[in-house]
């Protein structure tokens, strides 16, 4: 082959910390024989543009993390909240550079931190079955071997995975459909290094090439990232499987690998091993953690247990290699908006989108649907890759077709398929897994019409979900749709049941006005209460700051119940204990959000009981959870006489019983650095009000926990006043007053109390109830606050006259305290644009919002309590002095 003479300069020693990427030292080589055949291409001139383009920076989302040192471009899109990073770039921002992707923009798949490699120590071991085990340094693997340089598209085999944890939770994180990238990859062939070091041949009983990185895996336990692919396929010099040292003409970024990284064209990229350190030449296939555990494409019915109990992770014929043919719509960009009026109609409108298959399989064709797959339209294909001299499409490619809008108007979906040359297609349906991979099911569109409030109309497209915590796509309205009707269906096919538990703290017997609401059954799939207050951020997964994002979480679907078991139960006073309840596996966590709670279940004198509750326990604690109940008995208080039916029949239950949980549950996430989700929607406080009456103080707890473990970043301020019927009654007061006095500028703690049992011990708090005069004197006053008026409310309603759901205009924020509900509406604005959670990250620090874009920035009030005081005591005096109800009160 005739390469481009490169020139030689000199390199930095190392890459990491230093921001310094020269060009490495590389030779010329003559044209073997064999290759003279083969052109020459200039791929410089497709990612030459790109180099100054995406520029990577240090993230404050790394700090303090192992990845602090690394720079990563800003619109990467995490599909993993914390550390380890993996991230895909957004749909547009890919298709804008075509075919070769930015090595800044590509997509990025790390199972530990980041190696910090050093150039000019680096070394990569060749051993196992070859008669001369040799270690290679970077410069010999640059200049003692013949460089390949081709274009090579890597793609995730979860891609898309999100789209099927919409339908049933799996273990994967959720990727959109832009986790796949395309580099021109330079290094040298690993059949010439095998052959140089010796390898020998299936008699000697060589059959696999394992590879090791340096990169330690969180999940495997420490242990390096490992995996195989047979021998056969990295001998073959038509597979082309490297040891890559430049992408598109540059060092590799930390990320992907630098200073050396295995690419394997046409398979998944799980094989493509980064920072490679060994290289060892097997009998058997890798024994690595992560060989098994992941890319396996297991029958739809093995769940987790199964795998683990029955060894499917072992069997080989369900592994993945080379990846299935696929394709994907990117225009129409999800939420865009196409205008339908006489210039329109007259025109027609291009839709395009990307397609691949995997073993360097030509993709042949790509067509459209408007009807559901009763009829297709062959669409144009563009292939800027050239084959391989032997036949081989390493790439994706990119397809497009015109479209008359009246089409469009009478259509409801858009769907794409794929050929490839072995006339593999893609199925209508995807096959649910485990490890949520292989996702190649037709990609489709929605379309809807929408009359705008200026006036006009047009069509809104619909992708069907968008990547990692980002809220939309239909089919996230699909499932609420589905489970709404699965509710009204169930509940009329069986028993009304009655939730409620009595305990001395409510006004009324019923849990809250919404049970009476929404009378549930069991046999409804999920009920209409948990359905109420489970938003479809709560389905995707989530992991703390404290790392949890690798390990098995037990709340992986807010539908299906999880059997544990009670452990122990430790007695804090004479009517509270601590319950441990164990998980399914020692090794799951339990995987709740801060501030949100989760349902107990349990049959008490043959009829089902719901409460909720918050675990006083930290989220990442492996293999159990706790929680902190109070005992409500019967015959002690008057107005309840049968006492709390769930917490008595706690108490009861023997060490080793089994109850059901369900989560998690809740419009109210804390994310980190004073940042919440409310239903959705991000708010920010510098301070925290927060008001607290009885066993309310668990999930405030909770929040208390988050905060003052991420010292010192998060310097978000508490100050807690908490009523309760005596001192005797104060839950957790221990830890409050320990933290108040550990952190005296950051919590402030104040105890109301009805009355006072041992005066003799000296009660320097207030006695009575909650009023202005002690909200005022120990809460934080809130700034420039003007709540809305009636009048303003009934206006907006008023002149309002889009198709837009009335929730978009009339914002209701939930209030739930222990029982009941609360309904404070709040005017949002019909013009205001909501912000996806792709652009404004989840843990933020406290500056990284203006005051003009967080509502609240000064103060919120966080509540949990009985009605009552929340009702007479609480809203009305917060309001008093200062706060606004509608955008600064957080009722639990």
């Amino acid at each position: 082959m005739a390469m481009l003479v490169q020139r030689v300069t000199d390199i930095s020693s190392s890459i990491g910390r230093n921001d310094s990427q020269n060009d490495l030292p590389f030779q010329s080589f003559a044209a073997d024989d064999d290759d003279s055949d083969e052109e020459t291409y200039d791929w410089e001139s497709l990612y030459a543009s790109h180099q100054d383009v995406e520029p990577p920076t240090n993230d404050y989302r790394d700090d303090r993390t192992p990845d602090s040192w690394v720079k990563r471009s800003p619109t990467l899109i995490r599909v993993t909240v914390k550390h380890p990073v993996n991230c895909e770039p957004p749909l547009h921002r890919l298709m804008k550079y075509g075919f070769i992707t930015p090595a800044s923009l590509h997509y990025v798949r790390n199972h530990g931190s980041v190696p910090q490699g050093d150039w000019s120590t680096w070394t990569v071991e060749v051993t196992g079955l070859v008669k001369q085990p040799y270690k290679f340094i970077m410069d010999e693997l640059v200049n003692e071997f013949e460089p390949i340089e081709i274009p090579v598209t890597l793609a995730c085999s979860a891609n898309r995975c999100k789209e099927q944890n919409m339908v049933r939770r799996t273990i994967g994180f959720n990727w959109g459909a832009g986790a796949i990238s395309t580099s021109v990859w330079r290094g040298a062939r690993l059949t010439d290094i095998l052959q140089k070091c010796g390898v020998m041949g299936a008699k000697s009983g060589a059959m696999y090439v394992c590879f090791e990185g340096a990169e330690d895996s969180t999940a495997a336990g420490g242990n390096k990232y490992g995996t195989s692919i047979r021998i056969e396929v990295a001998m073959d010099p038509s597979r082309d499987v490297m040891l890559a040292y430049r992408q598109n003409d540059e060092l590799l970024l930390p990320d992907h690998g630098f200073p050396v990284r295995v690419i394997v064209p046409g398979f998944t990229c799980g094989r493509s091993v980064k920072w490679v350190k060994r290289i060892i030449v097997t009998r058997h296939e890798s024994e690595n953690n992560y060989h098994y555990s992941d890319n396996r494409l297991l029958p739809s019915h093995v769940d987790l247990d199964l795998a683990n109990a029955e060894g499917w992770w072992y069997k080989p014929e369900y592994v993945i290699n080379e990846m299935n043919v696929n394709s994907v719509i990117t225009t129409p960009g999800h939420d865009e908006i196409l205008p339908i009026n006489s210039s329109s109609m007259q025109r027609t409108y291009t839709m395009r989108g990307y397609a691949h298959s995997g073993g360097g399989r030509k993709v042949r064709r790509v067509e459209i649907t408007l009807d559901g797959g009763e009829t297709w339209r062959l669409c144009t294909l563009n292939h800027p890759e050239v084959p391989t001299k032997y036949g081989k499409y390493w790439c994706w490619c990119f397809w497009s077709v015109e479209i008359e809008l009246i089409y469009l108007l009478h259509a409801k979906e858009i769907a794409v398929r794929a050929w490839d040359e072995s006339n593999n297609t893609q199925p209508n349906k995807f096959s649910w897994n485990i490890l949520g991979v292989f996702n190649n099911s037709w990609f489709r569109v929605r379309i809807h019409l929408r009359r705008f409030q200026e006036g006009g109309v047009g069509l809104v497209f619909a992708h069907p979900t968008q990547p990692g915590n980002g809220v939309g796509g239909w089919m996230e309205r699909d499932e609420q749709t589905a489970t709404r009707t699965k509710v009204s269906y169930g509940a009329r096919q069986s028993t009304i049941l009655t939730l409620r538990e009595s305990t001395p703290v409510l006004s009324t017997n019923t849990l809250t006005k919404q049970y009476r609401m929404h009378e549930v059954s069991e046999q409804a799939g999920v009920s209409s209460i948990s359905r109420s207050l489970i938003t479809t951020s709560q389905i995707v997964e989530r992991e703390s700051a404290s790392n949890i994002s690798d390990m098995p979480i037990a709340l992986s679907n807010p539908r299906e119940k999880v059997k544990c078991t009670l452990v122990s139960k430790t007695e804090t006073s004479r009517d509270t204990r601590i319950f441990r309840f164990a998980l399914p596996s020692s090794e799951q966590v339990l995987g709740l959000p801060i501030g949100k709670h989760i349902f107990l279940h349990a049959t008490v004198n043959g009829k089902l009981r719901l409460r909720k509750y918050t675990p006083t326990s930290l989220n990442d604690e492996k293999g159990h959870f706790d929680l902190l109940i109070k005992v409500y008995f019967k015959g002690e208080n008057p107005q309840f006489p049968d006492g709390g039916v769930m917490s008595q029949h706690l108490d009861s239950l023997p060490i080793g019983s089994t109850i059901d949980i369900k989560g998690p549950l809740g419009d109210i996430e804390y994310c980190g650095r004073g940042h919440f989700l409310v239903d959705g929607e991000r708010r920010f406080a510098k301070r925290l009000a927060m008001i607290a009456g009885g066993t309310g103080i668990t999930p405030i707890y909770q929040v208390m926990q988050a905060i003052l473990r991420d010292q010192p970043d998060d310097t978000t301020e508490m100050h807690l006043v908490y009523a309760n019927r005596s001192e005797d009654d104060i839950l957790l007061r221990e830890d409050l007053d320990k933290w108040s006095k550990m952190y005296p500028k950051q919590l402030k703690v104040w105890y109301v109390v009805d009355e006072v049992k041992h005066p003799e011990l000296g009660w320097k708090y207030s006695i009575g109830h909650i009023n202005e005069d002690i909200l005022k004197e120990h809460l934080p006053f809130s700034k420039n606050l003007t709540p809305p008026t009636t009048d303003l409310v009934e206006n907006v309603a008023a002149t309002s006259n889009d198709n837009r759901p009335r929730r978009s205009r009339v914002r209701s924020i939930l209030q739930f305290g222990q029982g009941k509900r609360k309904v404070v509406t709040a005017v949002q604005s019909s013009t205001m644009s909501p912000i996806s959670e792709n652009q404004v990250p989840l843990i933020m620090d406290n500056t990284s919002l203006s005051s003009e874009n967080s509502i609240g920035e000064d103060a919120l009030a966080l509540i949990c309590g009985p009605p009552p005081m929340i009702k007479f005591a609480v809203l009305p005096n917060l309001e008093k002095i200062g706060y606004d109800l509608t955008k600064q009160c957080l009722t639990f």
